[in-house]
């Protein structure tokens, strides 16, 4: 279905150094992006554009964008979000989504990792000292900085510092204004190594879900869609809130398949039960 054609990637932040090896050796396509595109306009990390989508249809317009703009069928994009852990307080989390798609057979294939590996941070800043101090613990300079007046000024924005001399020029360019910085990590992914491994790792699922097909018609992206609660109590045998099965579905032809007990276990032990432990 897609040996031998060229795919475009939808990005200006050099995301194809590990989404375009995966694809051309899990599909034997030929990945290329295009120099002139900039998905900047559909927002900014720092504010200056307003990203006005969620990030699923945010990714899907780039991709759709960058295919119209190559004249290619057949493109990937990704966006990310950051910021609290929808689940884990107090923890910060890189939510990434990519999404694959096929004009030519009308197909859409979206994954997504939800990681903690990341060192999403901003900070205010009054001395060097602590810029220093900051720097240091977001992973500076293996990950970049941004730097500007204040947290909601979007026109003195220094973005992509890599080095020490660079962060010191940026702070006394800034410091004189208001008598403090306000200190961010750089999220873009050419200046930021832990969210290109994210981005990688998203990509990985993203070829088992292109590669797991439909037991009905053959289409690429049959994945889990639902799951479906009530495995049995160990001891009463009353259903519990876990899980007793996923539902994977195709979305060409709308086949359903149930698969039981997939987390290996056939009942559940009591302390998850609300009638034995409520």
């Amino acid at each position: 279905m897609f040996k031998g054609r060229r795919l475009v990637i939808a990005t200006k932040h050099k995301k194809e150094k590990v989404i375009a090896p995966l694809l051309e050796d899990a599909f034997n396509v030929s990945c290329f992006i295009i120099d002139s595109f900039d998905t900047d306009i559909l927002g900014t990390f720092t504010g200056e554009i307003k990203r006005e989508l969620d990030p699923i249809s945010t990714a899907r317009q780039k991709c759709l964008m960058a295919m119209e703009a190559s004249n290619c069928d057949l493109g990937i994009a990704s966006e990310g979000s950051f910021g609290a852990h929808p689940s884990i307080v107090f923890a910060c989390a890189d939510d990434e989504f990519l999404i694959f798609i096929d004009k030519k057979n009308d197909l859409e294939i979206i994954a997504r990792e939800l990681s903690l590996e990341t060192n999403f941070n901003a900070k205010k800043i009054k001395s060097e000292k602590d810029l220093f101090d900051f720097a240091k613990a977001v992973n500076f300079p293996s990950h970049g900085l941004i730097l500007r007046t204040s947290k909601n000024d979007n026109t003195n924005v220094i973005k992509g510092i890599t080095d020490q001399t660079q962060l010191q020029d940026a702070f006394k360019t800034l410091i004189e204004a208001t008598g403090y910085i306000y200190a961010e990590t750089d999220m873009r992914a050419l200046y930021n190594p832990s969210r290109m491994t994210v981005i990688e790792t998203a990509t990985k699922k993203l070829v088992d879900k292109i590669n797991s097909y439909c037991p009905e018609c053959d289409t690429p992206g049959f994945d889990v869609t639902d799951t479906k609660k009530g495995l049995q109590c160990d001891l009463c045998g009353s259903p519990t809130k876990s899980i007793l099965s996923l539902i994977s579905s195709c979305k060409k032809c709308d086949f359903k398949k149930e698969d039981l007990y997939p987390h290996k276990k056939t009942t559940e032990d009591p302390m998850y039960c609300d009638y034995c432990n409520p």
